[in-house]
């Protein structure tokens, strides 16, 4: 009888941790991503343990407000946008374009509050 309850209470549980992930938002951005923005932030930041926690929860705090790909477009964009000329224009532009880096920027303000 104690292992039948036993039993019940451990799927209990498991049924109950499932049940609070599936409530969180999903948290998708893969490591590379999280490890090249806390690099960039370190780096602009001082490269130091200070840097590394505050950047750390930034993106953090980032990913929490913004899709993954979401996320990915306004790197994208942000980066195309710096090409100098005819090219670069297209991305400087567009009313897409802008609503992607605004959203990033709208991010990133709320991360440096929390976390800086």
């Amino acid at each position: 009888m104690a292992r039948m309850i036993a039993g019940c209470s451990c799927a209990l549980i498991i049924y109950g941790m499932d049940s609070v992930a599936a409530a969180q938002p999903l948290n998708d951005y893969p490591t590379a991503t999280r490890v090249d923005y806390v690099l960039a932030c370190m780096k602009a930041n001082g490269d130091t343990r200070d840097a590394l926690e505050r950047c750390s929860c930034s993106i953090d705090v980032i990913a929490t407000l913004l899709p993954h790909e979401q996320y990915i477009a306004a790197e994208t964009v942000m980066s195309l946008a710096q090409v100098p000329g005819e090219r670069g224009a297209q991305f400087r532009s567009t009313e897409q374009s802008q609503s992607a880096i605004d959203r990033l920027r709208r991010a990133q303000a709320e991360a440096e509050v929390r976390c800086f």
